[in-house]
């Protein structure tokens, strides 16, 4: 409990230092947010007024202040261009990226990890040269040239999946219980409208998967080839035991720890970083409501969601730090 503790108060500082960065590089940006939400059109009156409304007329230390106070409270501050709170805007497109990325998550997990380890079983083989290949293949290939790529192939030439969103225009979203409309829909026990968000969700969620599946089966393939050549794997070879339960109960476990760390560090970047998947594919999650931001200078959602965003990566990686005690007990002094 100490060492969660511990972390957790390391946050602190770190999210502090990001508003300050935050706040200073938004208001920086060679643009007027009033202008661009009240058009070319407007007049210098109009202009000023809404800059005194909205407190941008005011020093930059004051409007830190003041965004900093709004933020203890939980007030993300209000978005310029739709006029509702910056939190409820991110409460409402956070599920879309959160279900987005467990399933390239999940995807990538299991097919690199599997990969990976019969990449080093088979060391020298045919099966591990093609793993090799695709690896650097998948790693070195551009999110939005692959995802143009299965849109062309799978949608416009093949007509198998649809090209983007998240639900057919016919069909109705599940009662909402969490966001997400896979679970929701299992939840309301909707088979229909399941399935079709499923298939919605194959896409984007492989283009994103892509080169976090590749980095993954390469750390996979590394780190198990480390401990296959440690003397007690070889010992538990010579004792008879089945090939099997040297591979996944002597080996795997304690390979896990670079697995869990580039799994826990992708994770955090996929959550944030999700940005051209959900443009290309019109997926409406955070990434898609960043890129509107930007268009239009809404700083108060800019920053709202490159804070939640940092803070999303932050607590992951405060996961993946409790999860190393309890894969390697010495890591726990």
């Amino acid at each position: 409990m100490r060492f969660i503790l511990g972390r957790f108060l390391a946050l602190i500082p770190l999210l502090l230092g990001m508003t300050v960065l935050l706040f200073l590089v938004s208001h920086s940006l060679p643009a007027d947010p009033v202008r661009a939400f009240l058009g070319q059109d407007a007049t210098p009156d109009q202009i000023r007024f809404y800059r005194t409304k909205l407190g941008l007329d005011d020093p930059l230390p004051v409007q830190y202040l003041r965004y900093l106070q709004n933020l203890l409270r939980g007030d993300l501050g209000t978005s310029i261009i739709s006029r509702r709170p910056v939190a409820k805007d991110l409460a409402d497109f956070f599920p879309a990226t959160l279900e987005l990325t467990l399933a390239a998550v999940l995807l990538s997990s299991l097919v690199a990890i599997p990969l990976g380890i019969l990449s080093a079983v088979k060391r020298g083989t045919l099966i591990d040269h093609v793993s090799r290949v695709v690896s650097l293949f998948g790693a070195s290939m551009p999110i939005f040239w692959f995802g143009l790529l299965l849109q062309l192939v799978l949608y416009a030439k093949l007509g198998w999946l649809p090209p983007g969103d998240r639900l057919s225009n016919t069909l109705t979203p599940p009662p909402r219980l969490t966001g997400m409309f896979t679970v929701d829909a299992l939840l309301a026990g909707n088979l229909t409208v399941f399935i079709d968000a499923v298939r919605h969700l194959i896409l984007p969620a492989v283009a994103l998967s892509n080169i976090n599946l590749a980095i993954l089966a390469r750390i996979t393939r590394s780190s198990m080839l480390d401990v296959l050549s440690e003397a007690y794997v070889i010992t538990a070879r010579a004792k008879g035991l089945h090939e099997r339960v040297v591979i996944y109960r002597h080996t795997l476990k304690n390979a896990a720890v670079p697995i869990l760390t580039v799994a826990g560090m992708r994770f955090g970047e996929l959550m944030a970083g999700a940005i051209l998947t959900e443009t290309i594919f019109s997926w409406p999650g955070m990434g898609r409501y960043a890129v509107f931001s930007i268009e239009r200078v809404d700083f108060p959602a800019l920053m709202g969601f490159a804070l939640v965003a940092t803070t999303l990566y932050a607590l992951v990686n405060l996961v993946v730090d409790v999860l190393y005690v309890r894969l390697d007990p010495r890591m726990s002094h």
